[in-house]
């Protein structure tokens, strides 16, 4: 295998994408994590949605730092998927822009029983196909 090829990713069970969630799926080509943002309360919104739900405001998609710490975790040990080896790392992630502003994905790139409460982490993105679309899945792996 050539040094320079890219790493297996597991096949991840991914929604599929519409106007509302397309931005936050797809950003991750340019490196970016995209999250809903309301302009006129000046507030954060994941999950995606339509309008704001304080305000019912029009949100936009909007670059965010993509670093975070974990706020909770599990290390899950079935095979649900068997494209995904265990064990793996589930976890809600606090990024830095907003207190309450959290993300479910999962921890990658160091040993499971490493990760913990509080574990600063940063974004990666893995490439993956639906149907005849490209998506990038945020994942987020220990920080230096």
């Amino acid at each position: 295998m050539s040094d320079d090829a890219p790493p297996t990713v597991p096949g991840r069970m991914l929604p599929a994408l519409n106007d509302h969630n397309r931005a936050f799926w797809t950003a991750g080509a340019d490196g970016r994590l995209l999250i809903p943002f309301c302009v006129p309360c000046g507030v954060w919104v994941n999950p995606s949605a339509a309008d704001c739900p304080d305000c019912d405001g029009v949100l936009e998609a909007r670059p965010v730092s993509g670093r975070g710490t974990v706020f909770t975790y599990t290390v899950n040990h079935q095979p649900f998927n068997p494209d995904v080896p265990v064990p793996y790392v589930i976890a809600i992630v606090e990024l830095d822009e907003q207190h309450d502003l959290r993300i479910a994905s999962n921890i990658v790139d160091c040993e499971p029983d490493s990760v913990r409460i509080g574990l600063p982490v940063e974004v990666r993105f893995e490439r993956q196909e639906v149907g005849a679309e490209t998506v990038y899945v945020p994942v987020f792996a220990p920080r230096d």
